[in-house]
């Protein structure tokens, strides 16, 4: 197996990315929503101050939303909501990178291997990585670039690419389940899921065009709106935030995949471009983050996914599980942004309580 530090340079030149990120795509059409607790519960009550500013950041919140908070080295957790299922949308692309990594990790594949991508791979929505098959008609990376592109840059065709190239959302789907990670669901893929979302079948000449947009235009908005609201009610990509950072705190503990694997996805996650206001913007000099965000389609001014996931490590190497997940609302991104930002605060301001610290952030 060829080495991850050979596999992959960071320094490769990204294309800014938009805030702009569709994910992850349909379950199979048979599994029930695990609705109920598919974890343990809380084992350590969190302190007074974050359980209690958590509560009030959620309650004020116009708009369905999740939060979850865990500390990773205490093993505190508390949260908003955060059994039940939202949308994640690009949060998904999370679990194809840890399944593809977890390949690596079992002699599988190798991030050096070659890939080659073509028309017939285009997905819909961001993905810069279109321009680079579009000009010659074929493109041919690694595997180890795709993972940086659909992790950093939320490449939907990167994503789709390699999770294919690594066994395809079966694979993902067992991955979770042997991992026990919870309530949370993997879909088929963007093509099929955002179609879906919108109330079409996928056809692969969608993906050119804009004649995706052109056929989901031209259908009647009682036919959109009701395939927009069960996916609300019901999302095909769901995840518990609960589920979430306990993933997230056992990745970062070294439990889901080995010491380079680890080190190097979190690393790639530490460079991510999109959403640079939402958990990002709530940073206080020293702390870093290791992210992921999400954002799904808009529908009559409602939005179901607005998403940001993450690790937050103080100057002090102490580190923190965070998850928002918005499942609709219509309040401006500002005001979302706020509340991400807000989150981190709280987080900031508890650890500077535990630990004498001077980074805590300013209520907004």
């Amino acid at each position: 197996m060829t080495s991850l530090g050979r596999s992959l340079g960071l320094g490769l030149v990204i294309v800014a990315a938009t805030q702009v990120s569709a994910s992850a795509a349909t379950p199979q059409r048979a599994a029930k929503p695990p609705h109920q607790r598919a974890v343990a519960p809380r084992a350590v009550p969190a302190p007074k101050y974050i359980h209690d500013r958590i509560e009030d950041l959620g309650r004020g919140f116009d708009g369905l939303v999740g939060i979850a908070v865990r500390s990773i080295d205490d093993g505190w957790e508390t949260g908003w909501k955060d059994h039940q299922l939202y949308p994640q949308q690009s949060v998904s692309k999370l679990w194809v990178a840890i399944t593809a990594l977890d390949a690596v990790d079992r002699g599988r594949v190798s991030l050096d291997d070659k890939v080659t991508l073509t028309k017939d791979d285009l997905t819909l929505f961001h993905e810069p990585i279109a321009a680079e098959i579009l000009k010659d008609g074929s493109f041919t990376t690694t595997l180890g670039d795709l993972m940086v592109r659909e992790i950093t840059q939320s490449d939907n065709t990167a994503n789709d690419k390699l999770m294919r190239s690594v066994g395809g959302p079966k694979a993902v789907r067992a991955f979770i389940a042997r991992k026990h990670l919870g309530a949370i669901r993997f879909a088929n893929g963007e093509r099929d899921m955002q179609s879906r979302i919108a109330g079409l079948t996928w056809s692969q000449d969608y993906a050119l065009n804009g004649k995706f947009f052109q056929v989901r235009d031209a259908l009647p908005i009682k036919v959109r709106s009701a395939a927009f609201n069960r996916y609300i009610a019901n999302p095909y990509d769901g995840a518990a935030p609960f589920a979430i950072v306990s993933a997230l705190a056992r990745l970062k503990r070294g439990e889901l995949l080995s010491p380079d694997s680890t080190a190097h996805l979190l690393d790639i996650m530490g460079h991510t471009h999109t959403g640079p206001n939402r958990l990002k913007g709530g940073l206080q000099p020293g702390w870093t983050l290791s992210h992921k965000t999400g954002t799904g389609q808009e529908l009559g001014g409602v939005q179901a996914g607005y998403n940001d996931v993450g690790i937050l490590t103080a100057p002090d190497g102490k580190s923190y599980a965070v998850a928002v997940m918005i499942k609709k609302t219509s309040t401006p991104l500002p005001v979302r942004m706020t509340l991400m930002n807000n989150v981190v605060a709280a987080v900031i301001a508890q650890h500077d309580q535990a630990n004498g610290g001077s980074s805590a952030g300013k209520r907004r």
